[in-house]
């Protein structure tokens, strides 16, 4: 290696004990007399060319009392000095200040002449004072007799590693606290949900008492007054429902009654569920349920639920006159529900954002569209849940197809 460069250094008489760090200002050590300089002027050509040549490791030799006595390409490269600048030098400044001012570079070398080597983690300084994590393994070298003529010294850059490595914890770290975040806010809907239901059910009993006549006779403009309350009502009790059920499959309490399902037979069942809803805005409602090889594996009750959805959605967002259809269809290894309208559409770029709770297109406080938007985040969560999935594909203006694609049976 570079040892011939050693002797061109000016050096001082004297010289340090084996590990200590020499003051600031004092001369260079000589090393061109301890042995350690004809140790590596012998060590053979093949291997100092090896070494040197080596740039992903900086591997450089110390004298006994810890000045730096060879330099490669590689120690050139992670540190920055150069041969002429660092041989001589003692190799204490490759650390900060505070851990010199501990004694840790004579610490190093004391347990490498003990034990033979020493090997360690931690920051080291450039040329430039700019930092990096180092892995560094110092190995005491002697000659034929034992008696200690120096220190190999390997250092690899693991600045990256390290930094890859933290931002690991500080992901992990910001996962585990939005894991707790959800369940605490989903602990806290599931208790708002069971605290609200109770009063409402009790506004939902008084009224059907009222609209019996229980309470004495009842006037038309009464009666108009207590459809609005149970209409109230009820809109209250869907809300508090989606809420549930959302917090029962964020806090994954959900479980699935999976078997094969005709999903004609759903379509057979849902449609007129949501017929009268169809009506009331004058929206032709088209059932097609003439494939009855439509069989998926799935919990009907979730289908059903999903299927609800699809279709109260599809009303509410077509205009009066519009036609919303629901027919079904199979492909090699899926079985699907399409729900088609011609209503508004959502642009591509929101087609995604729709499946997100509490994301309802449209909304302003004046909305005559009900809900908080967790129908279709409920949905798509039941779907996958079931091995399937809830797509849509839209156009503004066009209209809206919504499918639910699940497993097919057989």
């Amino acid at each position: 290696m570079s040892s011939d460069k050693a002797r061109k250094r000016r050096t001082s008489s004297g010289s340090s004990s084996s590990g200590d760090t020499p003051p600031e200002g004092t001369p260079i050590t000589p090393i061109s007399h301890s042995g350690l300089a004809d140790a590596i002027k012998h060590g053979g050509k093949i291997y100092q060319l090896m070494v040197e040549a080596v740039r992903d490791y900086a591997i450089f030799m110390l004298d006994p009392q810890g000045h730096v006595a060879s330099w490669n390409q590689g120690a050139e490269r992670i540190k920055g000095y150069t041969a002429d600048e660092i041989i001589g030098q003692h190799f204490s400044v490759f650390y900060p200040r505070s851990a010199v001012e501990i004694g840790h570079p004579q610490y190093e070398l004391k347990v490498a002449a003990e034990a033979g080597r020493f090997e360690e983690e931690g920051i080291r300084v450039r040329k430039d004072g700019s930092q990096f994590w180092a892995n560094v393994v110092i190995t005491a070298v002697r000659d034929e007799n034992g008696a200690l003529i120096g220190f190999a010294k390997v250092t690899r850059d693991l600045t990256e590693r390290r930094n890859a490595q933290l931002r690991a914890i500080a992901d992990a770290r910001r996962v585990a606290e939005a894991e707790a975040a959800n369940v605490a806010k989903s602990e806290f809907l599931t208790a708002m949900s069971h605290e609200l239901r109770t009063p409402l059910n009790a506004i939902g009993g008084y009224t059907d008492l009222l609209s019996l006549g229980l309470g004495g006779p009842v006037t038309p403009q009464q009666t108009e007054y207590i459809e609005r309350i149970r209409r109230s009502q009820q809109h209250l009790m869907g809300v508090i429902t989606d809420l549930l059920n959302f917090s029962r499959v964020e806090a994954g309490h959900l479980t699935y009654d999976i078997a094969p399902i005709s999903l004609a037979h759903v379509i057979d069942a849902v449609g007129p569920l949501v017929r009268p809803q169809a009506a009331k805005k004058n929206i032709r409602l088209e059932i097609e349920t003439v494939n009855r090889t439509c069989v998926a594996s799935g919990d009907r009750a979730k289908v059903d639920q999903i299927l609800i959805n699809l279709l109260s959605n599809a009303i509410k967002f077509t205009a009066p006159l519009g036609s919303v259809k629901v027919t079904c269809r199979v492909s090699d290894d899926m079985a699907s529900i399409d729900v088609i309208d011609n209503g508004v559409g959502i642009p591509a770029e929101k087609q995604e954002s729709i499946f997100e709770p509490f994301v309802q297109l449209g909304r302003t406080l004046t909305s005559a569209h009900e809900g908080v938007g967790l129908g279709l985040a409920i949905s798509r969560d039941l779907a996958r849940g079931m091995g399937g999935n809830l797509t849509v594909v839209s156009a503004p203006g066009v209209g809206s197809t919504f499918t639910l694609a699940l497993p097919r049976e057989g």
